[in-house]
């Protein structure tokens, strides 16, 4: 695979070698109201303790709402109150996607809770109250999980008449780029409408566009404290290494990436997981392991960040492309960014796929990524369409799309 990015590696030192001063990031915070009633979050459902049992323990998850005193809450001070107990983080956990529970009230962090901007964050943990997988079906547990823009952290509390609204950002949302300099880069990231963009690299000071930019840490080269400083300026989502399993990408151990990860957790930023090249729901892979280390040594991953590449051109390709996701996100039950996706064979002939089968993919597989709740974002590879990159790229100059581009433009 690295010779479809020869130079992505010198793209990402280039553009991580600038030092900056560190901005801070300041929280509005709303005071909660005190008044009685359901919850509702996302699809509607209700927050709701199982059974309507009174029991220390109890499950506490999303259910149809039904008017009864299971999904009557209480939402005053810091604390979330039902059936005369609180909403409780089970054994006191830290830990993303640690479940919440029902428990007498003692007045631990575990029980502390603060609305801000839409989102019920746990003060002990610093995490978000989250349904599962993003899920609205009956039964879904809640959680604690890194705060971000996921319709499954968005709460409506007792007494508010306005429904819940998942307040991203402007400038947000599912459909990104991957991009390298090339003329016209600014002015194709505006029209093909990308909501977000990357390069590989710690910052676009060459790059500016207008979109979400999100930086990445490429490699162990890539992790000193200029850059670490650096990415911190540039938004609030981190990317981590790309490609650690492959040779001529980051080609890192498993053991080296998570003795490097506490640094890329101390930037404060979300953090998307390294992204394997494939595999990623191989039991035992480089991922697998990668996020059992990662849970063992307690360490925060708030998204997993997945590359695909077909060689199968023909109309199963989708579905192929589709299965993967959902199979890499229903074994670690996290958040999904494509950050890398395409048609290519590497090993035979053709290459690339015609015009027809290209278009019909783009067209079928984002149709298919924008309606799913637990795909984030998606970025194709790639936006330039010159010298090498003709066969598959979105973009000749600023407003000139392939028939590729053209498709892309029109999704999300």
């Amino acid at each position: 695979m690295s010779s479809r990015r020869h130079s992505r590696r010198g793209l990402a030192v280039l553009l991580s070698s600038t030092v900056v001063v560190a901005l801070g990031v300041i929280g509005v915070t709303t005071a909660m109201a005190a008044d009685a009633g359901p919850i509702k979050g996302i699809g509607g459902m209700c927050v709701d303790v199982a059974g309507a049992n009174k029991a220390n323990g109890t499950a506490v998850q999303l259910w149809t709402c039904n008017g009864t005193g299971a999904q009557r809450w209480s939402v005053g001070g810091d604390a979330v109150r039902a059936l005369d107990k609180c909403l409780d983080v089970a054994a006191g956990s830290h830990a993303e996607g640690a479940k919440v529970q029902l428990y007498d009230c003692n007045g631990t962090g575990a029980q502390k809770w603060v609305l801000r901007t839409g989102r019920l964050v746990n003060t002990g943990s610093g995490k978000c109250l989250a349904a599962a997988g993003n899920s609205s079906s009956s039964g879904t547990r809640l959680q604690i999980s890194a705060c971000s823009s996921a319709a499954g952290q968005m709460w409506q509390p007792p007494g508010s008449t306005a429904a819940p609204v998942v307040t991203t950002p402007a400038g947000t949302g599912k459909k990104g780029v991957s991009t390298w300099q090339f003329p016209g880069l600014s002015g194709a990231v505006t029209d093909v409408g990308a909501k977000w963009y990357y390069n590989w690299g710690t910052n676009n000071d060459s790059m500016a566009a207008n979109a979400e930019f999100v930086p990445m840490i490429w490699d162990e080269n890539v992790v000193t404290a200029a850059n670490l400083a650096k990415v911190r300026t540039e938004g609030t989502t981190l990317l981590g290494f790309n490609e650690p399993d492959l040779k001529g990408q980051a080609e890192m151990t498993v053991e080296q990436a998570l003795d490097l990860w506490p640094q890329l957790q101390a930037t404060g930023m979300r953090l998307g997981s390294p992204a394997v090249a494939y595999g990623g729901n191989t039991p035992g892979g480089w991922l697998d392991r990668f996020m059992s280390g990662a849970k063992q040594r307690n360490l925060r991953v708030d998204f997993i960040t997945l590359h695909w590449y077909g060689s199968d051109f023909s109309a199963a390709a989708v579905g192929q492309f589709m299965g993967y996701v959902t199979a890499v996100h229903d074994r670690y039950q996290l958040p999904i960014w494509v950050t890398e996706f395409g048609l290519m064979n590497f090993t035979g002939t053709p290459k690339f796929p015609d015009t027809a089968q290209i278009t019909a993919f783009i067209s079928h597989a984002t149709a298919q990524l924008e309606a799913a709740p637990y795909v984030e974002r998606y970025a194709w590879f790639s936006l330039p369409a010159v010298g090498d990159s003709v066969d598959y790229g979105l973009y000749r100059d600023a407003t000139t799309p392939t028939e590729a581009g053209k498709i892309y433009k029109a999704a999300g």
